[in-house]
């Protein structure tokens, strides 16, 4: 049977399997993801929500394995969350529908990297007294938290409960992957996972015929359907393929997210303590001397640190670089005396792999390469530290990902302003690459690569309004204004409740949440910072009057359908930090090569944001409801249309009283149909 016939067999299966309805845009995804798997173009699909983009790539990826069962494709999710719902609940979906079809069942595995999977040497070779225990860990773990008075005793309970699932996870030959692990803390993770830099490797470690990272390194070599996330898809990329097993190609879902989450992987952060915990660990082998110079070498970066400007480094002979270059010469020496010794004494060679790892990063910093961005960076808690980011990640895709395989490229939010032309660019497409050769004349070949937009099953004119605050004031630095703060007010009434507010920053959200609350005391507003935010979300869902306040992680990856979310509120169009120094490198590097660096970084990143944000109001066919952006920028500036044209096709209006009696009515649908008339 041709691909595309078998896509459609096992489509139409999965979406009966499911309950599901027909969706044309998802039959146009499937078959384009089917020539593409086939050798053909790269393909970047624009599935809007409610098209089951899922089922439109897994079903002719399904196919193309049962055809061809000696090849690998690789699917690649955003977040470990999203990658979690797709082997759980979406490819056992579609695997058992291709199985109804065609008899066959295709191998599957998830692969994550190192840190997401318990380390059994970690846990029973350098872990303290307590698992002699002769209370068990959840026992110990809820003794300990019942009367722990401090976090550190919490953290330490926590630990307990961690080490008694590895060996329960162990003696079943399970995972022991985070996800399924009992509630911790990262504080606590850390304790019972290893860095990559110091796994002691199969071979060497007592325990490598158990590890659960080797186990699951096996299971993906021996699966046809590997789902794993963009950061190991980076590494793969970064590292010459070592990271996951070899494969046919590429499927990449919330591909909006990749340039971030691959300049996430291939970054860097160093700062005083790290060198100085480091440094402890190493004192045991270190001559007096040494290990005196290696922390003072943490001081004077914290030193160099509080005289530096918090923003981007380029002088190659200023202060600060002079320090990064003195840590990394330090490093070097005590790398090199930790080297040798008893072959057997693992802790001595981990606390070298982290010495060697202070030792790499402080030479990437120091170089202060032109391709790099380095700058001082102030964090809450822990004082300052230098970062580092790859300037642009195109070029490292280009070549570790495209140039070796057919890739797919999906998203509900991937044409911004209009085309594909900005992430096409952002990921390498627009450049030349050597595939296979040459195009005959001795220049490098073009990627050819191809977008669709395969729309979405909402009628977004007839179920959304787009309200734009024309008349209010400007965004200032001084905070929201209070215009905008009586605005958020009187919309949220007019919801009664139902609101999502998406603020540019944890300020705005809290100064918009104390002015609501006094202003419409019977409201329930939460507000990210109030507990955690999974709690607040599963509130936000659980509670239709409630609204809920927040920053950046609500603007993407929020479902919440139906009537309790009827009200968008964006205070300010999302631009990024015009101090952050990333951002600032990329807009330059733009503009020197001839080009509009604020349209191409600053504009395309908050339209890529509008979107998902603005997005967050229609998940099935029978929401309405209203989006108001309150930055009357969106449609006074030159900018706006590219802005707006990235953004679901709502019906738009700049008067307060349509939007409010949109709203109005909504609220008056609602009570209706509660108390209908008998």
């Amino acid at each position: 049977m041709p691909d595309a016939d078998l896509t459609e067999a096992i489509l139409a299966a999965a979406v009966e399997g499911i309950d599901g309805a027909q969706r044309p845009g998802q039959h146009e995804m499937a078959s384009a993801v089917t020539e593409t798997l086939a050798g053909g173009e790269h393909l970047l699909v624009q599935a809007g929500t409610g098209t089951g983009k899922s089922l439109g790539y897994l079903a002719p990826a399904l196919a193309r394995l049962v055809q061809s069962p000696s090849e690998r494709i690789v699917i690649a999710t955003a977040t470990l969350a999203l990658q979690s719902q797709l082997a759980r609940k979406d490819i056992p979906a579609a695997l058992d529908a291709c199985q109804r079809v065609t008899g066959k069942r295709v191998s599957h595995a998830v692969l994550k990297g190192r840190t997401n999977y318990a380390c059994l040497y970690r846990v029973r070779d350098t872990l303290g007294s307590e698992q002699e225990s002769l209370l068990g860990g959840s026992e110990l773990a809820g003794a300990l938290t019942a009367v722990a008075t401090d976090a550190g005793s919490k953290v330490g309970a926590e630990v307990v409960a961690l080490r008694e699932w590895v060996e329960t996870e162990a003696e079943a030959k399970g995972a022991a992957d985070r996800d399924d692990a009992p509630t911790h803390t990262a504080q606590a993770w850390a304790q019972v996972s290893i860095p990559v830099r110091e796994c002691l490797g199969a071979q060497r470690c007592p325990y490598g015929s158990q590890c659960f990272v080797e186990r699951s390194r096996d299971q993906a070599r021996s699966s046809q359907l590997v789902v794993t996330n963009h950061a190991l898809l980076a590494i793969d990329a970064m590292h010459g393929g070592t990271a996951l097993p070899e494969h046919d190609a590429v499927i990449v879902d919330e591909a909006h997210e990749l340039v971030s989450r691959v300049t996430g992987a291939a970054s860097h952060e160093l700062s005083p303590q790290l060198i100085e915990r480091v440094g402890r660990r190493c004192l045991v082998w270190l001559d007096d001397d040494l290990a005196l110079e290696f922390l003072d070498a943490g001081e004077a970066l914290r030193a160099a640190l509080d005289d530096a400007p918090v923003t981007r480094i380029e002088d190659a002979d200023g202060p600060l670089a002079n320090t990064l270059r003195l840590v990394r010469d330090v490093a070097r020496r005590v790398v090199s005396a930790m080297g040798g010794g008893d072959d057997s004494d693992n802790e001595r060679k981990q606390a070298a792999a982290a010495a060697k790892e202070v030792f790499d990063i402080a030479d990437q910093l120091a170089t202060l390469a032109p391709h790099d961005v380095v700058w001082v960076s102030e964090r809450e808690r822990f004082g300052r530290q230098v970062n580092q980011a790859p300037l642009s990640v195109a070029g490292l895709m280009r070549e570790g990902i495209f140039a070796k395989h057919p890739v797919v490229l999906t998203s509900a939010t991937l044409s911004i302003g209009g085309n594909f032309e900005a992430v096409a660019g952002s990921v390498g497409l627009t450049e030349p690459y050597n595939r296979d050769g040459d195009d005959g004349d001795g220049a490098p070949e073009k990627p050819r690569w191809r977008g669709l937009d395969v729309g979405s099953p909402f009628d977004y004119r007839r179920q959304g309004i787009l309200y734009v605050a024309k008349t209010l004031p400007p965004p200032s630095r001084d905070g929201i204004a209070p215009a905008i703060l009586a605005e958020v007010a009187e919309l949220l009434w007019a919801a009664g409740g139902r609101t999502l507010g998406l603020f540019a920053s944890q300020r705005a959200a809290e100064a918009a949440a104390v002015h609501c609350r006094k202003e419409l005391p019977d409201a329930e507003i939460l507000c990210q910072g109030d507990a955690q935010l999974g709690e607040l979300t599963r509130r936000f869902v659980a509670t239709p009057q409630a609204s809920l306040f927040g920053t950046l992680s609500l603007w993407q990856g929020v479902d919440v359908p139906g009537d309790t979310c009827e009200l968008v509120i964006i205070d300010k169009i999302p631009f990024p930090r015009p101090d952050d120094p990333l951002m600032q490198a990329r807009q330059r590097a733009v503009a020197e090569r001839g080009g509009n660096g604020f349209m191409a970084v600053a504009a395309t990143h908050a339209a890529l944001l509008l979107a998902q944000g603005s997005g967050r109001l229609i998940r099935r066919l029978t929401d309405r409801g209203v989006v108001a952006v309150l930055d009357p920028r969106l449609i006074t500036a030159r900018y706006g249309s590219f802005l707006r044209a990235s953004m679901p096709d709502f019906w738009m209006t700049t008067d307060r009283e349509t939007a409010i009696g949109a709203l109005r009515r909504l609220q008056d649908a609602r009570a209706a149909a509660a108390h209908p008339t008998t």
